[in-house]
């Protein structure tokens, strides 16, 4: 397996499927989609179902606060990729072109999502790293 196209299948899955909870995820299916179907037209409806189901399966792991899922369908996705990387290298740079123009709007690696409720007197103190309380 050449290294570079291993690389590029890694970068694509995780990447592809965080954009799939972006507001470019319409057309991030539609360039991957393109893609299969430019090197195998017979797969191009079923990848593009696929990318449906993944994109259900990640929102509703999010809502449920699964943090396993979303690397469990990039690791599928980039098992794909690979695959298909390794029997058609030539689309190679246009997956490198089509992560590059939706790249603006892909969720920052390692990103930190706080969400909090309070009711009555209660109080909540939320940081994304050291938090003081109280006199020093």
């Amino acid at each position: 397996m050449d290294p570079e196209i291993a690389a590029l299948a890694g970068t694509a899955g995780t990447t592809l499927v965080s954009l799939l909870s972006t507001q470019v995820w319409q057309s991030t299916r539609d360039g991957v989609v393109a893609l299969w179907r430019r090197v195998l037209p017979d797969r191009a409806d079923s990848v593009s179902a696929e990318l449906e189901a993944t994109r259900e399966d990640l929102l509703g792991a999010r809502d449920h606060g699964d943090e396993e899922t979303p690397a469990e369908l990039a690791a599928e996705w980039q098992g794909r990729i690979r695959r298909l990387l390794s029997a058609h290298p030539e689309v190679a740079a246009e997956l490198r072109s089509l992560l590059a123009e939706h790249a603006d709007a892909a969720p920052a690696a390692g990103s930190i999502t706080q969400q909090a409720t309070a009711s009555g007197s209660s109080r909540v103190y939320q940081a994304g790293r050291d938090l003081h309380l109280g006199p020093q």
